[in-house]
């Protein structure tokens, strides 16, 4: 059984609490991916799942992770978890900072890159999740029959197929970029990873019903 960092497990516990504060609307989209999931599970495939955004440095980055801490928490089967972006950026270093405080484990060997290859672990016993920034199609993403949860507005409209995947989702969440460089940044980083914790541990709870 995989042992999450305490912090983390203790912050899933309280979000678990919360679920009542997702709105119909919101919910009936992270059902169709909970959906997705338990038909590839029950088909005993693992299914993969892409989180898109514009620039694969925040919102895409977020989802990919809390999805997959959700199915450790959750000691759900195997699923695989990917980002990507309609161009390459890199991991904002705002996002790394409000998972960091949360309670994740984050290096990196490479800043002086632009874009950094940063090793995340939310328990000591798991391989590094490597996270840096790339293009949804690009490796090692998926190809094909994947879930594609499209989580800006922009990458949605600019994007309104994305080729080889077997289900689309729209789910957009508010840019924290917003709010970079001003009093509120740290804040409004963290409630971003808040709600995309939130609703990503909806998405996966349904597996265990």
């Amino acid at each position: 059984m995989t042992q999450l960092y305490s912090s983390i497990y203790q912050y899933c516990q309280e979000l678990e609490q919360s679920f009542g504060q997702i709105i119909n609307h919101r919910q009936q989209q992270l059902l169709r991916l909970s959906t997705f999931l338990k038909e590839k599970i029950h088909a005993s495939q693992t299914p993969d799942i892409i989180a898109i955004c514009t620039h694969n440095s925040r919102r895409s980055h977020l989802a990919q992770i809390w999805l997959a801490i959700a199915a450790d928490y959750y000691q759900t089967p195997s699923i695989r978890t990917f980002s990507g972006g309609t161009e390459a950026t890199a991991f904002n270093h705002r996002t790394v900072a409000a998972l960091q405080q949360i309670g994740l484990k984050i290096t990196t060997d490479n800043t002086n890159l632009l874009n950094p290859v940063y090793q995340v672990r939310w328990n000591d016993s798991m391989p590094p999740y490597l996270a840096f920034s790339k293009q949804y199609e690009a490796p090692p993403n998926p190809r094909k029959d994947f879930a594609a949860l499209v989580v800006c507005s922009h990458a949605d409209i600019h994007c309104p197929i994305v080729f080889g995947s077997a289900l689309k989702i729209a789910l957009p969440y508010a840019d924290p970029k917003a709010f970079d460089g001003t009093d509120l940044e740290a804040v409004e980083y963290l409630k971003t990873c808040r709600l995309i914790a939130l609703e990503m541990l909806f998405v996966l709870k349904q597996i265990t019903l």
